[in-house]
């Protein structure tokens, strides 16, 4: 028998349908029913590719006891995470300030008067177990708690409204100084750097405010290049990276680079993928950046490429070994056997293997065999041979035959369709608009800096797929399930995809439709800012103002999380957009809405990397006005800050005119002195 998450369009969702909780989704309804019985919401938010949420939905949902408790004294409320990002953040900061730490499954008990959490917590077992208690002790407890301590409950609510409430408070401090810059850019790069040895996730964020750091000499005790280059090879030779068939994971357990976490997000890939075009084009050639850029974007066009163009979502860390088993286990698609080496390869194959990669007969996780990259540059044809072999024994074909690898779209498909060799990971094929538009600006940079034309041509699609269809009745959507729009989209779809449509007017300048991404641009931020701008504060709401009524408050996200803070990119967009718009109003937006998270950016650099990425572009902003015949070699160098336009009428006998701000230098009149300029423009500290 299911429940209501059975009519849900989530894959995470529906994968609770069966459980015997009587899950509520998030809703009036839901509310108003906790409201008239009085009963305390049980709040659960995860994601489809969570391994312990997976694990919790396979445990303690599916205990009977556990749902009759539940379902008798609770009312027991799933979110995705991925679908209500801004319900998700409310209820994150507050487990943090309930226990000091923060997690997914996100498990909170609210009153159901005004949804003010009380107790919260993660992953709960069934009986007692990893020092934590039995899931349904925990609920007796907190349900007796609930209805005899009401005046430490009504105690502890007030305090949890008011530091939540403060949180949405930020003190304006007015100092978007060169010195205040040096700081961000100069925590951003101590954070990941060695010294940092358990940072085992991409924090692409930090990378990339630390690349655009090198361009200046301040003095510090950090080498912003080497540091940026480690951070590419940690993820271009560690085991996040899969070097059978592409793509990343979404992190490794250990400080060493080695055991990942095994499900693949497409907003890690999007991000790094740019962020090793960007390394690339910053002079760091590095063989292996070019092969995971490669091998990430052939992932995505044989399996996260729908039939319309957009992206999936992610693919699970778990998968099954046979069709009998009752649950899948972790990494089991990725991870190899001493034996299965020995078996397919020659001695001469696998000593060669073994020259490059990390390879024990042993294993280095739980016995198994997880590859990992030993030194730089180029892999050996033989070493390529031995990898497509291994890719064979995967996926049943050659990586060259694959062209597409269909997807298992739950554990049903996984375990019943006819696989050619291992049964893969379950794949979410939702359309994310935050997380395509990531992609989108990936590619569109691996494109411009590879001058690679079929990676344009994955990122026009995916584009226009969101043009076309996320648009109703004149109001952005956040997801698309099997063509059908859904959820009104948040801060960072607006923020992200008006990235990517600049991304694309950049990356397609030369061609007759970069006006069209520009247009875009501009009518997205005309409805971002009608809907999401603060008046009162300034920076922009996670949710629109028409669909916020059910949350206790309106965040503005302003943190970098395991993707980009919405208001750090909504900035630079804005900057950008005064660049190519020629529109001031622009650059007075985001000079208000820099000062108005000055503070957090003064008293915590360490939180918001996306916010000095803005407020570089804010201080060092360049617009190069250039010939079609001078553009094609620019764009392909690393220019962090700068705008480029194509244009007829350039002054007589000039190559360029390099603008800073609202100051235009002398004209150029070679490309030496084009070049020249605009490194000055660059390295300048605005005063």
């Amino acid at each position: 028998m299911t429940n209501r998450l059975a009519k849900s369009q989530s894959l995470y969702l529906r994968k609770h349908a069966e459980n015997p909780v009587d899950w509520w989704p998030w809703s009036e309804e839901a509310l108003e029913t906790a409201r008239r019985e009085d009963k305390p919401i049980f709040l659960s938010i995860g994601y489809s590719s969570c391994h312990w949420c997976t694990v919790m939905e396979g445990e303690a949902f599916s205990d009977e006891k556990i749902a009759q408790y539940l379902n008798e004294k609770f009312l027991p409320i799933k979110v995705d995470r991925e679908e209500r990002p801004d319900v998700d953040s409310i209820y994150m900061q507050a487990l943090q300030m309930l226990t000091g730490q923060g997690g997914w499954p996100l498990n909170i008990f609210l009153t159901p008067d005004d949804l003010t959490p009380f107790v919260g917590g993660t992953y709960f077992p069934v009986e007692p177990r990893y020092g934590r208690p039995g899931f349904l002790e925990v609920l007796q407890k907190i349900r007796g708690f609930y209805d005899i301590e009401k005046n430490k409950l009504n105690d502890l609510k007030s305090e949890m409204l008011e530091g939540l409430r403060k949180s949405v408070l930020l003190p304006e401090a007015e100092d978007l100084s060169q010195e205040i810059l040096q700081k961000g850019l100069e925590v951003s790069t101590a954070i990941i750097s060695d010294r940092y040895s358990q940072q085992s996730f991409p924090m692409i964020p930090y990378g990339q405010a630390a690349l655009q750091g090198t361009r200046f000499n301040f003095e510090s005790e950090y080498d912003g290049n080497q540091i940026c280059l480690q951070r590419g090879l940690h993820l271009s030779l560690g085991g996040i990276y899969d070097h059978v068939a592409g793509g990343f994971h979404r992190y490794t357990v250990d400080a060493t680079w080695t055991v990942p976490h095994f499900e693949k997000m497409l907003y890690d890939n999007g991000q790094i993928v740019e962020y090793l075009a960007n390394l690339w084009s910053a002079g760091h050639q590095e063989p292996a950046f070019k092969r995971g850029i490669i091998g990430t974007i052939n992932w995505l066009k044989r399996e996260m490429t729908a039939p319309d163009g957009f992206f999936y979502a992610s693919q699970d860390a778990d998968s099954f070994t046979t069709p009998d088993e009752a649950e899948p286990e972790e990494g089991a698609f990725y991870i190899w056997n001493y034996q299965e080496l020995e078996n397919l390869l020659t001695s001469e194959e696998l000593s060669e293997l073994s020259e490059q990669f990390f390879i024990v007969s042993s294993g280095n996780f739980e016995g198994k065999i997880v590859l990992q990259r030993k030194q730089v540059g180029e892999l050996s044809e033989a070493v390529e041979n031995s990898l497509s072999k291994l890719f064979e024994l995967r996926y049943g074909a050659k990586p060259f035959s694959v062209k597409t690898f269909p997807a298992a779209t739950n554990n049903q498909e996984a375990k019943n369709n006819n696989w050619p060799a291992r049964i893969p990971a379950v794949t979410d094929t939702k359309m994310i608009v935050a997380w395509n538009s990531l992609m989108i600006s990936g590619l569109a940079r691996a494109a411009t800096v590879f001058n690679n034309s079929e990676y344009l041509e994955l990122a026009i699609n995916a584009a226009n797929f969101i043009i076309k269809n996320q648009w109703v009745n004149g109001r952005f959507h956040r997801l698309n399930y099997e063509g059908k729009p859904a959820v009104m989209a948040q801060s960072e779809d607006y923020a992200l995809f008006i990235k990517a449509l600049l991304d694309l007017q950049q990356a397609s300048i030369n061609s007759s439709n970069t006006n069209f991404w520009l247009d875009t641009a501009v009518k997205l931020q005309d409805e971002f800012d009608e809907f999401l701008w603060s008046l009162e504060a300034s920076g922009y709401y996670n949710s629109p103002s028409d669909v916020s009524g059910e949350l206790i408050l309106r965040e503005r996200n302003y943190i970098d999380n395991a993707t980009p803070a919405a208001n750090g990119i909504a900035v630079a967009n804005l900057v950008r957009l005064s660049l190519l718009t020629e529109e001031l109003y622009y650059l007075d937006q985001a000079e208000s809405a820099l000062t108005a998270f000055s503070s957090i950016m003064k008293k915590s650099p360490q939180a918001c990397p996306s916010l000095f990425i803005a407020l570089e572009w804010y201080r060092n902003q360049t617009l190069v006005r250039t010939s079609q015949a001078e553009i094609s070699s620019l764009i392909t160098e690393y220019f962090s800050t700068t705008i480029y336009k194509v244009e007829a009428d350039l002054p007589k006998n000039s190559v360029g005119l390099v603008c800073q701000g609202l100051i235009c230098k002398k004209p150029s009149l070679n490309k030496q002195e084009l070049l020249e300029h605009l490194e000055q423009s660059q390295n300048r500290w605005a005063k």
